[in-house]
């Protein structure tokens, strides 16, 4: 694919009305100087689509990196706070709040125009210890996870296009986790924790989020809990699929399209919503054979969704190959669409692909 220096691809975008960023800038890197981009963006194509195409977006590079912001504004048209709204950053007292590093990133959304998907007020995880080691009566419990949960969707309200409120409640063989929220609550958590979000958001899209999106134990439980709610009046609408190929999910797409399928056929929708593919264990005799499978599930992920009228959201976990966060496990090697000198790699060009192949086939 033809390519251009990305800094004359930055400029011809704001003739052209992609960002409102200044061509005005400082000195820039070597990185920046040899950082490219294709001359039509994923935004230009998802925005034909009304579709919405992101990655998880940490406040540290976003403050700090204006390589960061300007890729992150000209290829993307949504985005998802990696770690600023998870409860021990957000709420790391029980009395205190911690809006900076969410605010900064939905600030940068809202300038850029760009729709803001929630990541993860309920977890298991990377909870602060004072929920952890407090020993919370049932009651007690209730009324912390109500107030946060409300406290956040309330601060955000209106700038919000979707939550996961309740975040990897499964076990791999379906069960409900016994996290801190089911041991001391009950099951019951879950239809709490989306009667206060919706209660906080009423025109937010609500969904519950988890990996293992193809068919098979948990997505089986994932499929009857969601049907259950949806029984019971719970104001469920969607489910996230967060699509860690090769790590923590099936790289089956032909499966991942029937999952959609029967949870389309609940009135549900579906979010892609953490993929990164590591090249580490994909099929290939060198790197570059590794990075056109990458590119493939890439591709062919993208493609399970488009074809499906109840999957308009797809993000990435990460910007860049140096933000992921699968940099610390073995496994986890280069899983992103742009490399950590913020080039695209064959999986971007793939994903072009199949976007222009599906504009094609709709007359756009």
């Amino acid at each position: 694919m033809l390519r251009v220096s990305w800094l004359v691809a930055f400029c011809l975008s704001l003739i052209l009305g992609f960002t409102t960023a200044s061509c005005s800038r400082s000195p820039i890197s070597q990185t920046q100087q040899t950082a490219q981009a294709s001359p039509v963006s994923l935004r230009h194509l998802a925005d034909q689509r009304d579709f919405a195409i992101g990655v998880a977006v940490n406040a540290t590079p976003l403050r700090k990196d204006p390589l960061y912001r300007d890729l992150l504004a000209r290829e993307f048209n949504a985005l998802i706070p990696e770690n600023s709204m998870k409860f021990q950053n957000i709420h790391p007292e029980r009395d205190r709040y911690d809006f900076t590093d969410s605010d900064a990133i939905v600030t940068f959304a809202r300038k850029h125009g760009m729709k803001v998907i929630a990541h993860a007020p309920i977890w298991f995880h990377q909870l602060p210890r004072w929920v952890t080691e407090s020993h919370f009566s049932r009651e007690e419990l209730l009324a912390i996870m109500k107030d946060h949960i409300q406290t956040i969707l309330s601060h955000y309200r209106g700038q919000v296009l979707a939550w996961d409120v309740v975040n990897e409640p499964l076990n791999s063989d379906g069960s409900l986790r016994e996290s801190i929220w089911f041991k001391t609550i009950g099951p019951e958590y879950i239809d709490l924790a989306f009667q206060w979000a919706k209660e906080a958001d009423p025109d937010a899209l609500l969904y519950i989020n988890d990996y293992a999106e193809g068919l098979n134990s948990k997505s089986d439980g994932m499929y009857d809990l969601v049907k259950g709610m949806l029984e019971r009046g719970i104001p469920v609408d969607g489910v996230g699929f967060q699509s860690h190929i090769g790590f923590l999910s099936a790289n089956d797409p032909e499966e991942v399209n029937k999952n959609m399928k029967r949870l389309q056929e609940l009135g549900l929708e579906v979010l892609i919503t953490e993929m990164d593919v590591p090249i580490t264990a994909l099929k290939g005799a060198d790197r570059e054979e590794k990075l056109a499978e990458q590119a493939r599930l890439y591709g062919a992920f993208l493609d399970v969704c488009l074809e499906n009228s109840n999957c308009n959201n797809f993000l990435m976990w990460g910007l860049t190959d140096a933000h992921s966060w699968l940099q610390g496990f073995t496994g986890g090697k280069a899983p992103m669409i742009f490399d950590r000198s913020y080039q695209p790699k064959p999986a971007y060009d793939r994903m072009v692909e199949v976007f222009e192949k599906s504009l094609d086939s709709e007359g756009k």
